[in-house]
């Protein structure tokens, strides 16, 4: 937040949100149940930044991870971390999946990628 405050920069990148961790987990034991605290905490941080960000015409990238649902019988059984809230606030929301390899002889010295425009 005090980043983006500073003007100091025009791009901010977060990767990724699925490792970023609240501070009661840390400084919680290992059994204790945190469920929801990411989300609410994303929420939170989502409603201070947005105005900022705004303000001082800075762009924030958010990289996430895919989860797969349990037990879902219907529909898509992938979700991203961290609850709803990124998904509410992003201007726009881009699904970018490895489709293959660029090989130089027997080399890798590239991937081909799908991107699909989510939002």
């Amino acid at each position: 937040d005090a980043l983006a405050r500073s003007g100091a920069i025009d791009v901010m990148v977060v990767d990724s949100v699925a490792a970023l961790t609240p501070k009661a987990e840390i400084e919680g034991e290992m059994g204790d149940s945190h469920m929801g605290l990411q989300a609410r905490m994303l929420s939170q941080a989502m409603r201070k930044l947005t105005g900022n960000l705004k303000q001082s015409n800075c762009m924030c990238i958010f990289i996430n991870q895919i989860r797969m649902k349990i037990g879902v019988m219907f529909g898509n059984p992938e979700t991203t971390t961290g609850g709803n809230a990124l998904k509410f606030y992003a201007s726009v929301r881009l699904d970018i999946r490895r489709t293959g390899s660029i090989k130089d002889g027997d080399e890798v010295v590239g991937n081909e990628t799908r991107i699909k425009v989510v939002k």
